[in-house]
């Protein structure tokens, strides 16, 4: 749990110290009428969150008094959507609609304790008589009837005797109350409609304000968290609660602020309007905000978590950066997913001087050196490369291949192109070259300068698939309707092209497509046969170059530029130095080896920090990340902790002393106090567990509480491995070596 809470959290802390409550209990009621999307995810992780954090426990509760609206597919979506980030309910899912027999008698009881009365003006009177908010309303004179009319009116509108609408059950409160919702406010309707749970039994459901609190007391719900549009409604909450006496403890109702993101509709309304209308493919269309969506398009639970705890709970509403998301789910897939290359648009070339075929031995991981993993990459005298990875008639700064120019195929040789095909509309077909047998790549004696890299796929066993690029729905900030849709929010490559380890019969895959981005094999859509890849995010966030160019006159003039994997980048001449020296000596991923070389103040650091400890990539991949975000508006004598530190950390995850994300937690308390690494992981207790008589206890303990997830993955749902891994590692408190629970997680569900 983390040192700073958030307002939520205080309260929960005082309510205990105070023995307020022996328990914890919290509650996710979401109402079956939609998909859940990324504003419920908050709430899920609030709501469960609180209930881990504290030793409680966190039921799922589906509001479903509206039959009308409500079907079972959306609480078999609900259900699944808590699932997948990780969260457990308690004994079951509960239901509101299970309540209903005792939330009558609650009506029954009020309208003996007058509190409550049948009120049969229509909508519009109703209404008028309501008033404003400067002017008090006015009572009906339905009020007057006695306790024995509204007990006889109430039994038959449950019976079924009335029509929608012709009387409603109202509670007697104050029609002058400065909160209009206490005007008398309806806790009953007639209904005359098909309940997916409750069949034809009811002809009258309660109104949300009725059914929900009484629900949290019969559930023995403490803390019942809801968003601000809820605020007003807490007086009817505590109304009804205490006027009907009930035993304490008695919940109560918390405020915080829902969640809002930029270029994103959260209105269910919205969203089935796109469904119906076959603006999306449905409710789970990667372009959508639901949790169906993120998942189908290739987003993690682990993402998604983080993006809520980075969020945080606030009390004030405020608008979101969609790239806030974007950058969790690049930033998790970062580290985690292999390499591999794949063409887009695929241009011929024939290397008219190579004879035969050979395979290059190629790290899933090239700028990761700890994590293991290589495949074979197929080459012969025809392959495929981008088509605007060659330019016939190229810019002064284009670095790729050109007629005058070679270029390095990644993982391979250096060709150069020496005659252009053509049809016969000035088309390129195919471009003829020859290679340097003296140019492979780690073994290069060539002396031949490239300054590009470029990806491509073999002729003869490249496989064709098809590629979903998605980008944002709607086109502007704050979309107001259909007519905001963004046209280009996706774009289908029928004719890819990807190398052969690409295609994998192991669920949940995800790759980085060299300089494409990142993507994930469709769980619907994708087969051996015909496979199908959807575009999970891109490297970089290219949305914001799109939407915020400055105006040529605001535009500064550039520096030399050298291309780095296909893309051009300002480089000057030291720092072309520098860049050359970190790809090449030091083995560097050449966008850190950018984003190092480019800044005066990380490559000091960076260079400080290798005088301490030989390890330059580890080092300098949390240089390029982790301490950039510190020096961004500071300078380096400004830090409260140096590169002599920062060794030291990376030396401590070099020898697995810590975890790496134990390691990111060090960082943040460097951060506030300038602490050594060492003395707050020996003081904090966060030493790497390695030792497997320690883990296998607590992975006993994870399976015995989880059968029938274990029964679910010895059938064959073998994605179930991730969430036992999570399990074990989230009770350690994430001080547990990934790689030897992983193993034997494995070897415990075999």
């Amino acid at each position: 749990m983390s040192e700073s809470k958030d307002f939520l959290r205080t309260i929960v802390e005082k309510d205990l110290e105070a023995g307020k409550y022996k328990e914890i209990v919290t509650r996710f009621p979401p109402e079956p009428n939609g998909f859940p999307h990324i504003g419920h995810a908050k709430s899920i992780c609030i709501n469960f969150g609180i209930a881990r954090d504290y030793q409680g426990h966190c039921n799922l509760r589906m509001d479903d008094t509206n039959p009308t609206t409500e079907d079972t597919k959306y609480v078999e979506a609900i259900k699944d959507a808590v699932e997948w980030l990780g969260f457990e309910w308690d004994d079951g899912v509960r239901f509101t609609s299970d309540y209903f027999p005792r939330i009558y008698d609650y009506a029954v009881e009020l309208i003996k304790m007058g509190k409550a009365y049948v009120d049969s003006l229509n909508e519009e009177e109703m209404r008028e008589y309501r008033g404003t908010v400067t002017e008090p309303g006015k009572r009906s004179k339905y009020a007057l009837r006695t306790v024995e009319e509204n007990l006889d009116l109430f039994l038959r509108m449950k019976k079924g005797e009335f029509k929608d609408g012709e009387h409603v059950l109202r509670a007697k409160i104050d029609m002058s109350a400065a909160n209009m919702k206490m005007r008398d406010p309806l806790l009953y309707r007639i209904r005359h409609a098909h309940h997916y749970r409750a069949g034809d039994e009811w002809h009258i459901y309660p109104m949300y304000d009725f059914a929900h609190c009484l629900s949290d007391y019969i559930e023995g719900i403490t803390h019942s968290i809801c968003t601000l549009e809820f605020e007003n409604n807490r007086d009817i909450y505590d109304w009804v609660l205490d006027t009907l006496r009930l035993k304490l403890p008695r919940p109560y109702q918390h405020e915080f602020a829902r969640l809002a993101i930029n270029y994103t509709v959260m209105s269910k309304r919205k969203l089935l309007e796109l469904v119906e209308k076959g603006l999306v493919s449905g409710w789970d269309d990667p372009r959508m905000p639901t949790i169906a969506g993120y998942r189908r398009r290739g987003y993690t639970p682990e993402s998604i978590i983080n993006f809520c705890d980075q969020i945080g709970i606030a009390k004030a509403n405020s608008m979101v950066d969609v790239a806030q998301l974007e950058f969790c789910i690049r930033d998790d897939l970062n580290t985690k997913v292999p390499r591999v290359m794949c063409v887009l648009d695929p241009l011929k070339v024939t290397i008219e001087n190579y004879e035969g075929s050979e395979e290059f031995d190629a790290p899933y991981y090239p700028h990761d050196v700890p994590k293991e993993g290589s495949r074979k990459i197929p080459f012969s005298k025809e392959i495929y490369i981008e088509r605007d990875d060659f330019m016939e008639n190229p810019p002064k700064d284009y670095f790729r291949l050109t007629p005058e120019q070679p270029v390095r195929l990644r993982h391979a040789y250096i060709i150069t192109c020496k005659e252009v095909i053509k049809d016969a509309d000035g088309n390129i077909t195919e471009i003829k070259a020859i290679y340097h047998p003296d140019s492979k790549s780690g073994s290069d004696t060539s002396g031949i300068n490239v300054k590009s890299a470029i990806q491509w796929v073999d002729a003869k066993t490249a496989k064709a698939v098809e590629v979903r690029l998605y980008d944002r729905l709607y086109s502007c900030e704050a979309p107001e309707g259909l007519e905001d849709l963004n046209p280009d929010s996706l774009k289908v490559i029928k004719n890819a092209l990807v190398e052969p380890a690409v295609i994998t019969d192991k669920p949940d895959e995800r790759f980085q497509f060299e300089r494409q981005g990142y993507f994930y094999a469709d769980p619907v859509d994708y087969t051996d046969e015909a496979p199908v890849f959807n575009k999970i995010v891109g490297l970089k966030d290219s949305w914001s170059k799109k939407t915020k160019a400055p105006a040529k006159s605001e535009r500064k003039p550039q520096a030399k530029k050298v291309q780095v994997e296909g893309e051009v980048a300002p480089m000057s001449e030291h720092e072309q130095a520098l860049f050359d020296k970190y790809t090449g000596e030091f083995g560097l991923n050449s966008e850190v080896a950018n984003t190092l070389a480019r800044d005066e103040k990380l490559s000091s650091f960076y260079e400080d920090a290798l005088s301490t400890l030989n390890s330059p990539v580890s080092i300098a991949n949390i240089v390029a990340n982790e301490v950039a975000r510190e020096l961004k508006e500071k300078q380096a004598d400004e830090l409260l902790f140096n590169a002599k530190q920062i060794a030291q950390l990376v030396k401590m995850v070099d020898e697995e002393t810590i975890s790496s994300n134990i390691a990111k937690q060090v960082f943040e308390q460097m951060v506030k106090s300038g602490e050594d690494p060492t003395q707050i992981v020996e003081a904090k207790g966060l030493v790497q567990i390695s030792d497997p008589s320690q883990i296998l206890p607590i992975i006993d303990e994870v399976i015995a509480k989880n059968p029938d997830n274990v029964a679910k993955f010895k059938a064959g749902n073998t994605k179930l491995l991730g969430f036992f891994v999570g399990q074990v590692l989230k009770a350690t408190g994430g001080k547990a070596n990934p790689k030897v629970v992983n193993e034997l997680v494995e070897q415990k569900l075999k």
